[in-house]
């Protein structure tokens, strides 16, 4: 255990660096979908179902989900409450994992830049750059009216899955859920040829946003605070989801998907060890008071995920 705490030290002090601000840019609407996903294609009937939110602003775009910071929301109330009915000089949390299978990362895209920022999340935030993938789209005449809105059909190949989508030009947003985008307008639904993932629109709402963008926006959130007000590291999502402006959180790892896989591997052979060490690292521990954690990997079969190998 104590190789793999070096380890993790080692690579996170390498790694670690506060991600250049990026240009700040005012939310003005929200679009809700809901995510469908058949991971495991032995049993197809069992679908994993989530309600996502996708932030949408004139020059960034945020996909989260909703699910997920409901779930965190409530963790913070628990460790809260532990906190609060611990033994004197002895703090002991029991982090529960979410019994619901969720979308974890989340994706900021920046047409203009041609970039996709993904956050992950392993104790502390991680952010991994990668170039905004350009879809090739064919744009057909076919239309649908979904909730009131003229949409537009498209279709294409992307991470090994033939998408239909339906995108309004009347919303002239040039983003969609995930990682999908391009098209002259907001992508409302989109499904691959086998139904095996789907994002179905459930409502459109403006944003009347007159507060001034903040050039320096970025979130100040942390890890556990053992003395004083209880920060969660990763709740970043349920402020964004209520802040006039988008941001990164503050003091997020830089990283490569590479160099966070060795992290997720780590963190499955040691969950205490790894989330000690991580606090640790950032200091999160107060001197003279012991934290313990109780934590519970559970792994779950995917033998679908959203992006498929390319057949070559």
């Amino acid at each position: 255990m104590k190789k793999q705490i070096l380890l993790l030290s080692g690579i996170t002090a390498l790694l670690f660096s506060t991600v250049k601000a990026q240009k700040a840019d005012s939310i003005r609407a929200k679009a809700i979908y809901a995510f469908t996903h058949i991971k495991d294609t032995t049993q197809r009937d069992k679908t994993v179902s989530e309600e996502m939110v996708l932030l949408l602003g004139s020059k960034t775009s945020a996909y989260l989900s909703m699910d997920k910071i409901r779930f965190d929301l409530q963790r913070k109330k628990d460790i809260e409450e532990q906190i609060k009915n611990s033994v004197p000089g002895k703090l002991s949390i029991n982090i529960k994992a979410n019994p619901k299978s969720v979308t974890n990362d989340e994706f900021y895209q920046y047409p203009a830049d041609k970039k996709i920022i993904i956050k992950k999340k392993l104790v502390n935030n991680y952010l991994i750059e990668e170039p905004l993938p350009e879809i090739n789209w064919n744009i057909s005449s076919d239309t649908i009216t979904i909730s009131g809105l003229k949409c537009q059909k498209a279709i294409a190949h992307f991470k090994g899955r033939n998408y239909t989508a339906w995108f309004c030009p009347d919303l002239p947003f040039q983003s969609g859920p995930w990682k999908l985008n391009g098209l002259p307008g907001l992508i409302l639904e989109a499904y691959d040829a086998k139904q095996e993932v789907v994002f179905k629109f459930q409502g459109f709402e403006k944003v009347h946003n007159t507060t001034p963008v903040n050039e320096e926006a970025e979130s100040a959130i942390g890890g556990i605070s053992i003395s004083g007000k209880v920060k969660i590291s990763g709740l970043s999502s349920a402020e964004l989801l209520n802040s006039p402006t988008f941001y990164l959180p503050k003091g997020s790892i830089k990283t490569t998907q590479k160099e966070f896989d060795k992290l997720n591997e780590a963190m499955k052979k040691d969950p205490d060890g790894f989330i000690n060490s991580s606090m640790a690292a950032e200091g999160r521990m107060t001197s003279g008071r012991r934290t313990t954690s109780k934590t519970t990997i559970i792994t779950e079969t995917e033998n679908n995920p959203i992006e498929l190998a390319e057949v070559k």
